[in-house]
């Protein structure tokens, strides 16, 4: 037996299924080669991993297919939005500095929201691997994993497109900005 809940989970995800799929074929050059029907199967057996899809669009995310790892033969999606999605701005980087702000505070972490997604933030050479694509962040900027020996002086980095090249800056871990958000990567 249904519930009404289980088909309204049902309509939207093969409703988001022909939203990415529009997506997959109007910018093929993200992902030359490949094949919708194998994204597809690969969604339809992994329904967690289309909850996080669902998240990623309902977020601004505009999440499409950017590759495929060879080895483990999964898809690779990334936020595509033009600039850093919407629904995940005005964040601080993760709950040590969320935690440390004494006023002010955000109402989440990029960390936090991310695990929550079930996604991961984009390395530095991932979103310049995003940018071929591009331009992507000429008017926002996103934060990007960090590596610890810079997290651990209370630092975070994060990237943008300006004068037609990728910038790679850093910023206090505990700032936030209401053009600063973050784009995720998942694997399907």
């Amino acid at each position: 037996m249904t519930t009404e809940s289980d088909d309204s989970d049902d309509f939207y995800h093969s409703e988001l299924i022909q939203l990415l799929k529009t997506r997959f074929e109007k910018h093929m050059n993200r992902h030359a080669g490949l094949d919708w029907a194998k994204v597809q199967a690969r969604l339809e057996a992994n329904p967690d991993k289309v909850k996080s899809l669902a998240q990623m669009e309902a977020t601004g995310g505009e999440p499409d297919v950017v590759g495929l790892d060879a080895q483990s033969g999964d898809f690779i999606f990334f936020d595509c939005a033009a600039e850093s999605p919407k629904g995940r701005r005005s964040l601080c980087y993760d709950r040590e500095a969320l935690d440390s702000r004494k006023e002010h505070k955000p109402a989440n972490s990029v960390l936090d929201m991310a695990a929550a997604m079930g996604v991961q933030l984009l390395t530095e050479e991932e979103y310049r691997y995003l940018q071929q694509f591009g331009p992507f962040d000429s008017k926002t900027s996103s934060w990007l994993a960090t590596p610890t020996e810079i997290r651990a002086l209370d630092g975070a980095i994060f990237g943008d497109y300006r004068y037609g090249r990728v910038f790679i800056y850093h910023n206090g871990a505990q700032s936030y900005y209401g053009v600063r958000g973050f784009r995720g990567s998942l694997r399907v």
